[in-house]
């Protein structure tokens, strides 16, 4: 069923799946052909007779095995087609519904997760196509074929193939598939934590390498993938075991087809012997693949129940449907009372908040405990655990994602610097900017002066994205996206990080006084921080660490605020 439902993502064009089909059928065919030809040929020259009887014979070898190979490399160039083709489709799918589906789906995964389902998920589940779907319809039409072939020289030596063709064709995929399916999924959990440790390695390098614990994620990441590769090797020994399965059936095939050819002897020329003797050997060769189509399956399989609890089926509910709420047309008054956090996190927060138009909140805490989760919970990125943020008095659930974020923004403090111009990194907060309110916003975040050093100004491509700014540049860039942004409710997270002590206080007290230019004053601003200048006189929620991990709820936190 996961596998069904997940064919929508793929996408795959039947024609192009019944082109690869027919091509394996035809390669396969040429083989079984050619064993068959070869076999009569080899007998009937043992009895010598003139050359030209044999011509016709001779040709046919050579055509056969020549098509042959051919003929398999169309297929395989079909397959591949068809499974690129699908994967591409899938990716697009997927992009298309993260970006159109609730934000909660991608930003309740670490980046290195949302690698490992986009990129090795959807290769797992398009190869179902190559090594699957085409192998099975191969060997269910070869094996009918070669049954009906022997059925025309000796019905019990059928009897005898068609009884190993599926011991061979189901019986062992399926012990196959049932054995590994459970190291299967354990190999799985290992690529996505081997991908989270190594992204976590990439991004955070710098910090790691201060703090003295990057070569403990490396070690991290090196573990999970000898961990992988240990599951893979287990998953691979019952799909080994089943391997065996084929060639036992082949010689229980050939021994009953000896037999039968006994008993025919006195009554059957010895060319049709020789070709019932040989035929079974390459009936067989369509049914070889399926052990690991069965192994492939069971990977699809999983990655397909992955990749649906990441972007899940879109449901359409007619009855149902509702017009979403409409936003405010002031400022907007946030007010939530909410336990926020993750569902599997150990502890949670419970926060009451009442926030007028233009109030100015500081929350503080260490890292770790929850401050990041707490902002997106307001922002409507993530469900709250149980409660409800409101806007206006209006649960943000009511109203349509792309225009709640025009009102209420989060800004994470690892927000994407892309590899394009300043001016097209400023535009993604607000795409109607002119160059002029871009250079004032640069100006407000004191980054006149890297502006003016850039050889095209606004125009200077970013090479490498993050890699070409400094950490410091980096933070002030991500804040000048948050001025010119249209939102009037903005959550900020640690925008302070990597300035020094001076400047993070400058920047906090724009961000935080009212009366400061940094944010106009009818403008809401929530500020996650580690620290908070003693001089700055605004709201602080501070946010303390449960004592013990078993504990769910820290302290709750109460916070009225009347500008």
């Amino acid at each position: 069923m996961a596998l069904l439902a997940a064919s929508g993502l793929l996408r795959p064009r039947l024609p192009r799946v019944l082109a690869a089909i027919t091509l394996g059928v035809l390669s396969l065919g040429s083989a079984l052909a050619l064993a068959g030809v070869s076999a009569w040929l080899i007998t009937r020259a043992w009895q010598m007779p003139p050359v030209l009887d044999l011509s016709v014979a001779v040709v046919a070898v050579r055509t056969f095995a020549i098509s042959r190979g051919l003929l398999h490399y169309c297929e395989r160039l079909a397959t591949h087609d068809t499974a690129l083709r699908a994967a591409s489709t899938a990716r697009a799918q997927i992009y298309h519904r993260l970006a159109n589906g609730p934000a909660s789906a991608a930003v309740r995964l670490h980046s290195g997760e949302l690698v490992a389902r986009v990129g090795a998920d959807v290769d797992e589940l398009a190869d179902v196509l190559v090594r699957a779907l085409v192998p099975i319809g191969v060997a269910t039409v070869l094996g009918v074929a070669a049954t009906a072939v022997v059925a025309a020289i000796s019905p019990p030596a059928a009897a005898v193939l068609a009884i190993c063709l599926l011991i061979a064709g189901v019986v062992a995929p399926w012990l196959a598939g049932r054995a590994a399916a459970a190291q299967e999924a354990l190999a799985r959990q290992h690529h996505s934590e081997r991908d989270t440790a190594a992204m976590i390695a990439l991004e955070h390098a710098p910090e790691l390498r201060v703090a003295g614990r990057l070569p403990d994620v490396i070690a991290e990441s090196q573990r999970r993938q000898h961990a992988w590769g240990d599951a893979l090797d287990a998953a691979a020994r019952p799909a080994a075991l089943a391997e065996a399965m084929p060639t036992a059936a082949i010689g229980a095939s050939v021994l009953g087809a000896v037999v039968a050819g006994i008993g025919m002897t006195p009554t059957t020329a010895p060319t049709t012997l020789a070709v019932l003797m040989l035929l079974p050997l390459s009936a067989f060769e369509a049914t070889t693949p399926l052990p690991a189509a069965a192994v492939q399956l069971t990977r699809s399989r999983i990655a397909a129940r992955r990749l649906l609890d990441l972007v899940p089926p879109s449901r359409v509910e007619p009855c149902k449907s509702r017009m979403p709420a409409r936003l405010p047309n002031g400022a907007g008054r946030l007010s939530a009372d909410v336990c926020s956090g993750h569902p599997d996190a150990a502890r949670s927060i419970e926060v009451n908040l009442n926030l007028q138009p233009g109030a100015r909140l500081a929350i503080t805490g260490a890292s770790g405990s929850g401050k990041t989760t707490l902002l997106m919970t307001l922002a409507g990125l993530l469900p709250p655990l149980h409660g409800q943020v409101l806007l206006d008095g209006t649960d943000l659930t009511q109203f349509d994602e792309t225009e709640l974020h025009s009102a209420v923004s989060f800004f994470a403090e690892d927000a994407h610097i892309f590899a394009t111009t300043v001016r097209d990194n400023l535009l993604v907060a607000r795409g109607d900017c002119r160059d002029h309110e871009l250079t004032a916003a640069l100006d407000a975040v004191n980054l006149s002066g890297w502006l003016a050093s850039l050889p095209e100004g606004l125009s200077t491509v970013l090479t490498g994205g993050a890699q070409a700014v400094s950490a410091g540049q980096r933070r002030r860039l991500l804040l000048a996206r948050a001025t010119i942004s249209p939102a009037r409710i903005v959550l900020l997270d640690e925008p302070t990080e990597h300035l020094d002590a001076t400047d993070a206080d400058l920047v906090l007290r724009d961000l935080l006084r009212p009366n400061r230019g940094l944010m106009t004053a009818e403008r809401t601003v929530l500020v996650a921080t580690h620290h908070l200048p003693k001089d700055i006189r605004c709201d602080e929620l501070r946010i303390g660490q449960a004592a013990y991990p078993d504990v769910r709820s820290a302290a709750p936190a109460d916070l009225e605020y009347e500008p």
